[in-house]
This record gives C-alpha cells, structure tokens and sequence, in this order.
C-alpha cells in the first residue's frame, strides 16, 4: 500500500482485480462531499438503479394499460421486469470479464470510465462495438430527447402560460447544466432524491385516482387492436431496458463484482410503484387514457398533483442527466477530452451533444408514442439482443467457459441454462419487440405525424375555445384534433 493523500489499494478478489478508494476524509468539506456527493457503494449502485429505471415512463404506463388491458399490462410488467433484471446480469457478467481481462495487462482505469461498446470491443472485436456504439447511442440520445418532452409536458399542467414547445426551449437549456456533473460517482444524492420522488409520484397517482373514483360510462376495452396492444407492450418493454448505463454505474462501484443482484431488486421496488399506479389510474379513467399518454392530464388541479408535478420536473433533470453522461463521455474519448483534469474544460467540450437533444425535443413533442417507438427499434437491441447474444458468442468456446471470471450459477442451469435463456430473449425480443412491436409502434409514431404535424407547439393540447363561445353548450372536441396554436383552457372531469 502506498501512502499519499489519497492511498489506493489493489485488492485481488479470485481472478478479479479492483481498485478501491480507502483511507478518511481529513477535514469536514471532504467528509461533506463523501456523505453527499462521492459515492461508489452498492447502496448507491441501488439507488442509481432504481431511480433511473422510472421517471417519465411512470406517467404513460396507464395509457399502456389502455392499449393493453389490465391483466396483459400486469403480466408484461412482471415479464419484462425479470427479463431486464437478466440481461443487466448478462452485462455485469461482460464487464467484470472484461476488466479483469485488461487489469490483468497492467490497465489503469482510475481515470478513464468504462463504457459499453469498449467491452464489446475487448471481448468480440470492433465490428461488435460498432453496432454496440451506435445502438447506445441512438438510444440514450432519444432517451435524453424523451425527458425534455416529459418535462415540457408536466410543468403545462401546472402553468398553461406558455405552450409546451416553448416550454421545451426552457428545460433545454436548464438541462444543458449537466455537463458540469463530472460521472456516475456524483449522483448519490440526486440518486436517493430521484427515487423519494418516483415514490411520492406513484402513490399520488394512486391514491388520487382512487379518491377520483371511476368516471362516469368508464369503459376498459382493451385490447381492442393488434397496433395498440404491441405498442402498449413496447412501451413496458422500454421501461425496465432502462439499464443502458449498466456499464457506466458499475464503472462508479468501490466494489463492480457486487452488481450481479442490484438491478434486480431495483426492478422489485420500481414494481411496487408502477402496478399500482398503472392499474389505480386505468381503473378510475378506463379507455379515455387511450388520448390521454399523460396520467396528469387526466387528474384535477390540487395541492398534491402540483407537487408531484415539480417533483417529475426535478427527477427528470436528474434522469437527464443519467442518459446524457454516458454520450458525454463517448463525445470526450472523440475529441480527446476525457482524461482532461479541468472540469470547466469538460463542461464546455460537453455542450454540442445537448444540441441534437433539444432539436428532436421540438421536432417529435409526441410523449407516449415516442417511448414505445425506442422501446421497439432501439430498447430491443441495446438492452436485450446484443448483451444476450455477445455473452453467447464471448463464451462459445470451451476455453473460455474454464477461464471464465464469472461462472454460471448452479440456479440458471450453468452453462446450458445461460444459453437457454440467452437464446430466449433474443428470438423473443426479435420477434415480438422488434417486429410486432416496431411494426405498430411505427404506425402509431406516422399517425402522431399526421395528425399534429413536426414541431407541433402544443401536443394533445385542450382547445382554447373563441370568447362568444365560451359558455356556450358543445361537447368537447376529442384531444386527438390537431389543436396546436392557443393556448388551453382546463375542463374539469
């Protein structure tokens, strides 16, 4: 062990070597900034977990249970939930064997930040990291695209002032501020606040959707079509393939070999929160959800719902964030600016990614339809085809399964049962999330299109009705017209 201000110890943990912070903080802003802001345990690993695994989608799942009816909801909920707790194993696996693999060559990590497409690069070569590249990629730049939508679509809500393009505009460059986080290892206390939030949104919806009650000729139909059914589906398939940084959270762990579980008991937290939420709301507003892909919209104006409001406002900055490092450091290693020691300096290099983000935001405002649409031609790969298949392929051999850092548990059948279950996922998600669900998620995504238009300034807007019509008797236009230009009025339910 050598003595400096920081002492870093090299433990071997098997054939595992890890690097770990030891020693005190020397003076209360260090113990500050351990307590608050510098965290690498399995606890934080959880948090980040859980936290990041819902934010917005936690308001369309009712609209899905609309699509898919109550019982096929519940079911893919469960389904993918432990489907996503299996390939965020498969790619723990991945990455252990892959830095093992380069520590054992004397790597240095202490200052560079693992990413996905770099262990599919040492395990499978560079025809892997490419695709591995540009499917997480592609996937976190819409999942950052989708959080600028959800906030626009919330803080309308609770302020009509402004439409929710311009609303848009704001958030952008709110979230433009984290560039300034330097990695996943300063997200412990946003991490424990965004999953306070998460919870206090999920209870909200339920409790007020059963004080609510059910509305008045409340139908629950679902499923009535094959296209709402696969999108519906793909958008819980979105929901818990939220572990696209599985590398980049491990990366920020004391102690990476620890992962192997967390993600699943995030999954059985984040349960408790979306199956009652999801079923409380489809329960009280039925076949309405089906125009309506934010549960907001839907609940009256109170104390709570603002609060809740502000509260998804805050945790998808947070989330923001989370989809944004990961393309923040790959923007980095391109520019040779991530070793670079000058946080300012950083910040600054970061700025061109935000750009794209905030572009799309404007031009697909579409919240709901969008989820489902990267659930189906993104999600499924960058989540579930290519970490089941590049575990496949990295332990083919029978060398490679002796030398294995990580064996097979005795409970998934060893080897032949990883294989199994591999296999599984990829012609499932091939099939069903891919081609089902691409297939109706695309259909949906053109009829937003259509109907509202690009950069549509205010979607699934009420109309503002003209002065001499005000208190005029007519029935409510239906929220699918296109009803962009005015600024909205509330009708109470």
């Amino acid at each position: 062990m050598e003595s400096s201000d920081k002492v870093v110890e090299t433990v071997i943990v098997g054939n595992y070597v890890e690097m770990e912070t030891d020693g005190k903080p020397s003076d209360l802003k260090s113990k500050v900034s351990k307590l608050f802001w510098h965290g690498g345990s399995a606890y934080d690993a959880w948090f980040s977990c859980a936290s990041n695994q819902v934010a917005q989608v936690l308001l369309t799942l009712p609209y899905s249970f609309s699509q898919l009816g109550m019982m096929s909801g519940v079911a893919f909920q469960l389904f993918y939930g432990l489907m996503g707790s299996w390939t965020a194993y498969i790619i723990s696996v991945l990455y252990v064997e892959y830095r093992t693999r380069k520590e054992r060559e004397k790597a240095d990590f202490r200052t560079h930040v693992i990413q996905w497409f770099e262990v599919l690069d040492g395990l499978l070569g560079k025809h892997w990291r490419n695709v591995g590249l540009a499917f997480n990629c592609t996937f976190l730049l819409f999942g950052s695209v989708i959080q600028l939508i959800a906030c626009a679509s919330n803080i309308y809500y609770i302020n009509d002032n402004l439409d929710k393009r311009t609303w848009t505009y704001i958030f952008g460059a709110c979230c433009a501020t984290t560039v300034f986080i330097p990695s996943f290892h300063n997200y412990r206390i946003w991490s424990f606040l965004g999953l306070v939030m998460t919870t206090y949104t999920s209870w909200y919806l339920t409790i007020a959707s059963l004080l609510h009650g059910q509305v008045e000729g409340v139908k629950h139909s679902g499923p009535s079509k094959l296209v709402l059914y696969f999108t519906g589906a793909t958008n819980i398939l979105y929901t818990f393939g939220g572990h696209a940084v599985t590398v980049e959270i491990m990366h920020a762990m004391w102690k990476p070999q620890k992962f192997k579980a967390i993600y699943l008991w995030a999954t059985v937290y984040v349960l408790t929160l979306t199956l009652p939420s999801a079923s409380a709301v489809y329960w009280a507003f039925g076949d309405l959800l089906l125009n309506h892909s934010n549960a907001f919209s839907l609940l009256p104006r109170s104390p709570f719902k603002d609060m809740a409001v502000i509260l998804m406002l805050i945790h998808q900055f947070i989330t923001f964030g989370f989809a944004c490092t990961p393309l923040y450091f790959v923007w980095e290693k391109a520019i040779g600016m991530h070793e670079c020691k000058s946080m300012c300096k950083r910040a600054a290099a970061r700025l061109p990614v935000v750009v794209p983000i905030w572009f799309l935001a404007i031009v697909f405002p579409f919240f709901g339809p969008i989820n489902s649409t990267v659930g189906s031609l993104l999600v499924s790969f960058t989540v579930y085809i290519i970490p089941a298949l590049a575990h496949v392929f990295t332990f083919r051999s029978a060398a490679a399964r002796e030398n294995a850092v990580e064996q097979p548990s005795k409970y998934f059948g060893k080897w032949v049962g990883t294989y199994v279950i591999n296999i599984f996922v990829v012609v499932w998600v091939l099939i069903v999330g891919f081609g089902f669900g691409g297939w109706a998620s695309m259909i949906n995504f053109i009829h937003q299109i259509d109907t509202f238009g690009l950069f549509t300034k205010c979607y699934q807007c009420p109309p503002q009705l003209p002065p001499h019509m005000a208190n005029a008797t007519a029935p409510i236009p239906s929220p699918m017209a296109n009803v962009t230009h005015l600024p909205p009025r509330h009708h109470a339910l």
